[in-house]
């Protein structure tokens, strides 16, 4: 039996307005959005907006989701948001909005007592993104009685990878884990691997929740050939590297590469790189070699969705030479546009892409070389199937 109401956490979502192509977790967020609008039960959205939060409707959730894709414009600054002028423009509109679309508000003090007041006994809660996943917000869900807890943990990176996160995130991450330990009463895993890497800090933390393995869904790009850049040019032979850029997409891996196909070409001459992402943190050492990179390397910054997609379809292969994945949506992407992968020999990788990309450990740049010598003459492959999102519903909504 589904819950008799559902309440999503938005705050992630439209914390990214104004901030270009969304990110893999904001896709999670949304898809989540789209299927439960679709659902015959009360949908509601909970996002924290100064100076407290808003609780959404349906009829609100759907305007947000309508902003977010870019049908309908975000509204003038209210006089609170006007106060805070450290904020971008896009965010300021953002939150006014969320305070004109509110079915309710509430400061944080009174967060249950709005939560009572709106929902059902039973209500689901789905945390997809960590963004409010706080005490205040998991002890004001708990106000209502019977009420559910699901929280989505994608990966463990920063527990496991410290020295790739931003400075901060791993204390900020291990308390959201500790949280969800003691909070939930459904922890979502998107691979086995995922899921065996968290048991442990789960348990650490003094609890393992009932969870479930729910592979994401993926939805085919649709590339426009009208939004690609005019760089690298047309017919020019090219790769792709996807991603924002920091320590963990191993960008540098692929420098050193195109340094050797510099000096020794392949037959044809040597490709173009089109590296696809913002800039992101601890990577000086990467920014440093992108600023003084000659003609061959061609970074691209974070493009919309269409235009992404044209120059994957497009490319000889995708590389995607990550030190550690929590899914991994680039390779599923470039599956569904038959363009060839090239990919780190991770398990949670294996999992879920099986024989289609050729695999390389991701610090033998050699490998890597050899396997891009051959791709230079390589034509397409046929797209292939990727999973879809129902059974990632189903195998949720299943469990709670």
């Amino acid at each position: 039996m589904p819950p008799p109401a559902w309440l999503i956490d938005l705050t992630r979502l439209v914390s990214r307005a104004g901030r270009g192509a969304l990110t893999g977790v904001d896709r999670v967020e949304r898809a989540w959005l789209v299927h439960l609008l679709g659902r015959p039960e009360p949908v509601f959205a909970v996002l924290r907006a100064a100076p407290g939060h808003v609780l959404l409707d349906r009829d609100g959730a759907a305007a947000v989701l309508a902003r977010i894709d870019g049908t309908e414009p975000w509204g003038k600054a209210d006089w609170i948001a006007r106060l805070h002028l450290r904020q971008p423009p896009a965010r300021r509109a953002a939150q006014s909005d969320l305070r004109r679309l509110a079915h309710g508000r509430a400061s944080r003090a009174g967060l249950a007592r709005l939560l009572r007041r709106h929902l059902p006994a039973g209500t689901a809660y789905l945390n997809l993104g960590h963004s409010n996943l706080t005490d205040a917000m998991l002890e004001a869900v708990r106000a209502v009685a019977e009420a559910r807890i699901a929280v989505l943990v994608h990966d463990t990176i920063p527990l496991d990878h410290p020295d790739f996160a931003a400075p901060g995130v791993p204390a900020a991450f291990a308390a959201k884990l500790a949280r969800t330990a003691r909070a939930a009463d459904l922890v979502i895993f998107t691979t086995t691997a995922a899921a065996a890497a968290a048991r442990p800090h789960l348990a650490a933390a003094g609890r393992v929740p009932p969870h479930v393995v729910a592979p994401l869904g993926v939805t085919p790009p649709g590339p426009d050939p009208a939004a690609r850049p005019a760089r690298p040019a047309p017919g020019t032979a090219y790769f792709v590297a996807l991603g924002t850029i920091e320590p963990r997409k191993n960008h540098a891996l692929l420098l050193d590469l195109w340094d050797r196909l510099e000096a020794d070409p392949p037959q044809g001459g040597v490709p173009a790189l089109a590296i696809i992402g913002a800039r992101g943190w601890r990577n000086r050492a990467v920014f440093d070699r992108l600023d003084g990179a000659g003609p061959r390397i061609v970074e691209l910054g974070a493009l919309p969705d269409a235009a992404a997609a044209a120059m994957l379809a497009e490319a000889r292969a995708l590389l995607f030479p990550s030190l550690a994945e929590g899914f991994g949506l680039p390779p599923f992407e470039a599956m569904a546009l038959g363009t060839p992968v090239v990919c780190s020999d991770l398990a949670v990788l294996r999992e879920g892409l099986g024989d289609y990309p050729v695999y390389a450990d991701a610090r033998d740049s050699y490998a890597w070389e050899r396997a891009v010598r051959r791709l230079c003459a390589q034509k397409a492959r046929a797209p292939a199937p990727v999973p879809g999102w129902q059974a990632h519903f189903d195998a949720v909504t299943a469990r709670i």
